[in-house]
């Protein structure tokens, strides 16, 4: 596939972004209101315009490289958990939520994807937004789609649940289908993670990988009034801690040869993830660089849409859009 255009909004250290360069779409425009994100999304593409701005002061009429575009994409932040998101009411997020639609507006794609927390698609604390959007899409001639994403059904080792709304033109619309998942078994903390943790010589790596069976919980970047960086709530660290993982802080390396993995000994016996490990949790390859100090670093890749999803969604929207 080629040919494709598309403006990314909030888009982060590029994980939707990169999803749909893979799917066969070209930016014309991507932008976020971080500093180290926008630097993440030059370091690793040179050559894509990068805009450093919130969305809320975005003025489309300043920047015409935006319109006639296939596709408007928006991976928003997850500050809020799905646990708290019941709490929303007139919140940071739901004004952006809205700002997507307003700029839908103006630019006309022919396609929109908002990617958000699961309770995006049916909780009570949305349905405000879901009205409005309803008579937004329907009166620019869109027709559209709610729906449920995990992340894990598409190769991420994660337990990642995404909330998904999907409006294509009227005419297009009809041969859109949400992606089917593309593994057919989840792939693991362990098996994700087995050749980092070799990687200076631990010689209980293999060990430890073993009994990491199972996907990680939701990686969570959290709000940049917290501290620093840690694996999320109270009930994701202690699925870590069954994963053999101390889930209290991120590592800045992983361990050594004379490191001893011994889960009795409470966190002081329990292994670390760097964030170099959590961008491998979310789907990024290796070869992309998340620019920033590590609290800063760890923040984008948890605030990121996993790529391998937005290469699914796009092949699906992109097969649309070609029927």
């Amino acid at each position: 596939m080629s040919g494709l255009t598309f403006v990314d909004v909030c888009a982060g250290a590029g994980g939707l972004a990169l999803g749909l360069e893979r799917a066969g779409f070209e930016p014309t425009l991507l932008l976020d209101e971080d500093e180290d994100a926008c630097r993440t999304l030059r370091r690793n593409r040179p050559h894509w315009n990068v805009l450093r701005t919130d969305l809320l002061d975005l003025d489309p009429s300043e920047h015409p490289e935006i319109y006639d575009v296939d596709l408007l994409s928006a991976g928003l932040p997850r500050v809020r958990s799905s646990a708290t998101a019941a709490r929303a009411g007139s919140s940071g997020e739901e004004e952006l939520l809205r700002a997507t639609v307003y700029l839908a507006h103006a630019v006309r794609p022919r396609a929109l994807i908002v990617e958000n927390v699961p309770t995006l698609v049916d909780a009570d604390v949305f349905h405000d937004f879901h009205e409005f959007a309803r008579a937004e899409l329907e009166h620019l001639g869109y027709d559209f789609s709610w729906f449920l994403l995990n992340a894990a059904d598409f190769g991420v080792p994660q337990d990642r649940k995404q909330g998904l709304l999907v409006a294509i033109k009227k005419q297009w619309f009809k041969a859109f289908r949400p992606p089917a998942p593309t593994v057919g078994e989840h792939v693991s903390v362990g098996t994700a993670l087995a050749p980092s943790m070799r990687s200076r010589g631990w010689k209980d790596a293999d060990r430890w990988a073993a009994q990491a069976t199972c996907v990680a919980p939701t990686l969570v970047g959290g709000s940049k009034n917290r501290g620093g960086a840690d694996l999320g709530p109270t009930g994701s660290k202690r699925k870590w801690e069954k994963l053999g993982v101390n889930a209290h802080t991120v590592g800045d390396e992983t361990p050594g040869a004379d490191f001893v993995w011994d889960p009795e000994l409470g966190r002081a016996g329990l292994v670390k993830i760097t964030v170099d490990q959590a961008a491998l949790l979310q789907g990024f390859p290796e070869s992309w660089e998340i620019t920033g100090k590590k609290t800063a670093r760890y923040r984008q890749i948890g605030h990121s849409s996993p790529p391998p999803v937005g290469e699914a969604i796009g092949r699906a929207v992109a097969r649309a859009l070609r029927s």
